[in-house]
């Protein structure tokens, strides 16, 4: 009997690193804590494309947190990320601007801008964003 090789998770990363998605944004996704708001910011939009909901409400802060996200119930398509910037607030607070591209159905391609605010307490957590 043949083996088969776990190809699936050898393609590109989502959030536009250049690296392999078992590479980046992977291990965050199965456990390993984020080294700092840019690189959880990341994991959460290759989350959105993968529709990892678990992943998305544990990283996100209790305070601010949803009870659930319905990914499944919508028809976003993600096509790209563009982080603008990562700024260091302070040891515990910073913040990330980013654009991200995505269509809905069969419309025209869209961006959301937005600024994320994050906060540092045992692990990064996505605390809120202001969509521009």
């Amino acid at each position: 009997m043949r083996k088969t090789s776990n190809n699936h998770q050898l393609f590109p990363c989502p959030c536009g690193s250049d690296e392999l998605y078992q590479n980046c944004c992977k291990p965050l996704h199965t456990g390993l804590p984020a080294n700092d708001a840019e690189t959880l910011m990341r994991s959460r939009y290759s989350a959105y494309v993968l529709q990892l909901e678990d992943y998305l409400l544990n990283t996100w802060y209790v305070d601010t947190r949803p009870s659930q996200i319905a990914l499944e119930s919508t028809s976003v398509q993600w096509l790209g990320l563009s982080v603008i910037r990562h700024q260091i607030l302070n040891e515990s607070e910073a913040i990330v601007e980013f654009i991200a591209k995505y269509k809905i159905g069969g419309n025209r391609a869209e961006k959301m801008h937005e600024i994320s605010h994050f906060i540092f307490q045992d692990a990064w957590y996505y605390v809120s964003g202001e969509v521009s």
